[in-house]
């Protein structure tokens, strides 16, 4: 049997091959580098404004007002071009429904008094269906949607971008079209979820 002076030295320069061992570069188990840019390649793709979600493959940045926004899936659903034809729509509806919901109340027309009876809101909604002026609304505008039906098949087919419909008659966006386009966009979202918050304070207060 070796000396116990003898084994001690064994053990020592074992330890010693096996430490320098475990610092020893191997082909078969990949760099920490390697593994690092595997790990933070899928942060760069994380949605800007909810960053525990993936950016969605439409939503590119080419967009006005595109900030990866998509939570429920809708543009993995369906063509992203039919859906900012729609939020473009929605976004010009709320700001004119927004703007005339707040004139109302600066500003009183003695000729809508006579026929409205000063109601606002979804009560103005029952009056004009009852003294029938909706029936006359809803056909003019069923006859827009016809014009606005044959633009987004030029859209789908690539012949036209969403929502131009080459009215511009002050110029605005002559200098800078994507500025401006920025602020439609920006200013539509927040009308949509201002008259939305009107329609609901109506709801619960009875106050337009």
């Amino acid at each position: 049997l070796p000396s116990p002076c003898t084994m001690l030295r064994s053990i020592v320069f074992g330890s010693c091959v096996a430490a320098s061992a475990a610092f020893a570069p191997m082909a078969g188990l990949p760099k920490a580098q390697t593994r690092a840019v595997a790990v933070s390649s899928p942060s760069m793709q994380m949605s800007p404004s909810v960053p525990f979600l993936k950016t969605p493959e439409a939503l590119d940045g080419t967009m006005a007002g595109d900030i990866g926004f998509d939570p429920l899936g809708f543009s993995s659903l369906t063509d992203i071009r039919f859906l900012r034809e729609a939020e473009i729509k929605h976004g010009r509806v709320a700001m004119l429904a927004a703007a005339g919901a707040i004139f109302q109340d600066l500003a009183t027309d003695p000729g809508y008094t006579a026929l409205a009876g000063g109601a606002k809101m979804t009560a103005l909604h029952d009056v004009m269906v009852d003294k029938g002026v909706m029936g006359q609304l809803l056909f003019w505008l069923s006859f827009a949607e016809v014009f606005g039906t044959i633009a987004l098949f030029d859209t789908l087919d690539g012949k036209r971008a969403p929502g131009d419909f080459k009215w511009d008659p002050m110029g605005m966006g002559k200098k800078d079209m994507a500025s401006m386009q920025l602020k439609e966009i920006k200013n539509g979202r927040l009308a949509m979820m201002g008259i939305g918050g009107m329609v609901h304070g109506y709801f619960l207060t009875g106050k337009g």
